[in-house]
């Protein structure tokens, strides 16, 4: 039996921008802007899933 890997719940920068259609530059463009949230982990930029999925749902909901 074989134990499950653990979900990640963070993103990279480059990951959330190819989710949203961007480019890696204009990724990380857009989450120095604060376009796209992130945190800090040491010299690491991460973007939680959770409010990264939330600020989605939040733009489809003002349409």
């Amino acid at each position: 039996m074989t134990a499950e890997e653990p979900k990640a719940l963070v993103y990279t920068v480059h990951e959330a921008g190819c989710l949203l259609g961007l480019t890696k530059n204009n990724a990380y463009l857009a989450a120095k802007r604060g376009d796209i949230p992130t945190i800090k982990i040491g010299r690491l930029i991460k973007v939680p899933k959770a409010a990264l999925h939330a600020m989605i749902d939040a733009g489809a909901a003002v349409k």
